[in-house]
């Protein structure tokens, strides 16, 4: 009897470790388990106990210095730091989520012959749990670009490492806040490193880069995040003053800086700005040839006004930027201008108390010539109904 038993053990102890072993191999060679982890709601987190496995992936994947080689001789690192991964906005997601096509090993082969074809075959894929963004980017300069350039148009993954992009800290309107202005600005050198490289010597960038300061815009500020506008549409210029002036009528940033917040007001109330003004108003749609802000101060290049080569405030500066549009002004002609103040006693003083004088002056005179006129007016309406009565006296007959 004990001998049965004991064959019976055996017996079932062999199964068992058969099975293990089978197990073993199907893990390795075998097919993977498709998890599919459900999108996690947006700014949440999963905790720990309810993030997926990605064991079977990352066996492969979390090894140093895997590259691919694509037919066309790119290349593209497919090394997924565990370590990195795990600490990423999507560290709750698993692999299959986005890589929903790959469900075994050996992998199904891929048709890209280049980098690019493969980055562009998920294009679509971020749209599942981004919808907001991905209509925002529908409408974009990017998506907008002609069909000729549409290939190297920007996609989601391009600007956002799925595996290592941690969380974009925004504010209660759902801005980037300024502390993350600086990555965004690394983000579109990738494309733009020309144009980077202009803004990081500018007054602008070089705040940005050199000090951290919260207080300069950097290039979402002025063109968007996903949404992003087409910079050489007639609407963006046109709208380029009321773009600047969201900063620079500020009085908590500009007073940092000694700096006017009456720029919008003293362009719309001049020539230049009235003109645009109405003509925007008028002829919506419409260019014209009437300066906006970036056209004397820059665009991506904007220096310190005072900048003794090329800021505007300084009197040789400023002709040349009038001569653009004025090519016969004299020496003189930008002497009238104020650098966007208003005068008072501390700025331009002499046309600040010419005009206050004038303030004064003008309702002095109209008004005492008003009540001259008026007290005329007044005597002549008086002797008019004194004759009037005495010849109403006149004609009415007398009793006997």
């Amino acid at each position: 009897m004990r001998g049965t038993v004991r064959k019976v053990s055996l017996s079932l102890l062999a199964v068992l470790a058969l099975a293990l072993l089978i197990a073993g191999v199907l893990s390795w060679g075998g097919s993977i388990p498709s998890v599919q982890a459900a999108p996690p709601a947006a700014g949440v987190s999963a905790p720990l106990a309810q993030k997926p496995d990605n064991t079977n992936c990352l066996v492969c994947h979390n090894r140093d210095e895997q590259i691919h080689q694509f037919p066309n001789g790119d290349t593209m690192s497919i090394t997924v730091d565990e370590l990195v991964y795990d600490q990423s906005k999507h560290a709750n997601l698993a692999c299959t989520t986005c890589h929903s096509n790959i469900a075994s090993y050996p992998h199904p082969d891929n048709t890209a012959g280049s980098a690019r074809e493969y980055t562009l075959q998920y294009k679509t894929a971020c749209s599942n749990c981004h919808p907001g963004q991905t209509e925002d980017i529908a409408d974009s300069a990017h998506a907008n670009l002609p069909e000729d350039q549409k290939a190297n148009a920007p996609t989601c993954a391009d600007c956002h490492n799925p595996h290592t992009q941690t969380d974009i800290v925004t504010d209660e309107n759902g801005d980037p806040v300024a502390a993350e202005r600086p990555r965004i600005a690394a983000t579109c050198t990738k494309c733009h490193a020309g144009i980077v490289d202009e803004y990081s010597n500018s007054v602008h960038g070089a705040a940005l880069f050199e000090e951290s300061n919260p207080d300069v815009p950097a290039c979402n500020d002025c063109h968007g995040v996903h949404k992003i506008s087409q910079a050489r549409a007639v609407e963006f210029r046109l709208n380029s003053p009321q773009l600047c002036a969201t900063c620079h009528v500020r009085e908590d940033i500009m007073s940092k800086y000694n700096l006017s917040t009456d720029v919008m007001d003293t362009y719309v109330s001049d020539f230049h700005g009235t003109t645009v003004t109405l003509f925007s108003k008028e002829r919506s749609g419409e260019d014209t040839n009437k300066p906006v802000c970036y056209d004397c101060h820059g665009v991506h290049n904007i220096v310190d006004t005072n900048d003794p080569e090329k800021g505007i405030a300084l009197k040789e500066n400023m002709l040349a930027s009038c001569k653009r549009c004025h090519p016969d002004a004299t020496e003189n002609f930008s002497a009238s201008w104020m650098s966007h103040y208003i005068a008072s006693p501390e700025k331009f003083p002499l046309v600040y108390y010419v005009n206050l004088f004038y303030m004064i002056f003008i309702p002095v005179v109209l008004g005492g010539m008003g009540l001259f006129v008026l007290s005329d007016i007044l005597f002549k309406l008086g002797i008019t109904g004194r004759k009037n009565r005495a010849a109403e006296r006149a004609e009415t007959p007398t009793k006997e």
